[in-house]
């Protein structure tokens, strides 16, 4: 058996651990929301940034990358650390079927990992729920921890969806909300790989008050 992990969110751009291939593709029923909490890279205890997690919803697909670990037990061991320590907000791991374009029924890989949540504020301290569409705007406008803004977050999402050429609506519709709080201009609903999106609206950088990615951005958490 060879380790693969299926990434949404941060890990999409930013895997952060060897890997010996990446495949782009999708996974089914399962949606990603904003509807997580963090405390310790994108937002603080006081402020929690918003991050994304998966939903089970009969019939959605997930459109993220696959990362294979290869290079024996030791390797995977590294890897699994990693990974459990960067996405210590995620409860579960739970194992998937992966399929790939141009192939719905048979899955390229099966028994893939992926990081997802408890959806219960009783259990899970992390889990935020949902929100209105300018509500969770406007957190994830000012959240900001150790690891950068909060803003930062969706916009790279946004940006690597785009890359891969998978836009995802909910994350575009979140995003241009985001630069509609912060006065900049939106995004059209197009997914065109390798295009380059503008991250932040045309303001002042002072006005803006944008806070620098430190060198924990490996640590980034949200699958």
């Amino acid at each position: 058996m060879v380790l693969w992990v299926f990434g949404y969110g941060s890990l999409v751009w930013n895997p952060g651990f060897e890997y010996a291939e990446k495949k782009v593709g999708f996974i089914k029923n399962y949606k990603r929301v904003f509807d997580l909490a963090c405390i310790d890279h994108r937002g603080t205890p006081e402020k929690p940034a918003r991050t994304c997690t998966l939903e089970e919803s009969e019939g959605a697909i997930c459109w993220g990358a696959a990362f294979c670990v290869n290079g024996g037990p030791e390797k995977e061991r590294e890897a699994m650390q990693y990974l459990e320590r960067r996405e210590c907000e995620y409860d579960h791991k739970t194992l998937v079927d992966f399929f790939v374009e141009g192939d719905i029924l048979d899955p390229a890989v099966t028994g893939v990992i992926v990081f997802t949540s408890t959806p219960e504020k009783e259990t899970n301290k992390y889990y935020l729920g949902p929100a209105p569409l300018d509500e969770m705007a406007r957190q994830i406008a000012t959240a900001f921890g150790p690891c950068g803004n909060n803003r930062d977050y969706l916009f790279l999402l946004e940006k690597a969806m785009f890359d891969i050429g998978h836009v995802d609506e909910m994350v575009v519709e979140l995003a241009n909300e985001v630069r509609k709080v912060l006065g900049g201009r939106p995004v059209e609903k197009k997914a065109i790989t390798g295009v380059h999106i503008p991250l932040l609206p045309d303001l002042p950088l002072m006005q803006m008050q944008i806070h620098s990615f430190p060198e924990p951005i490996a640590m980034d958490s949200s699958s």
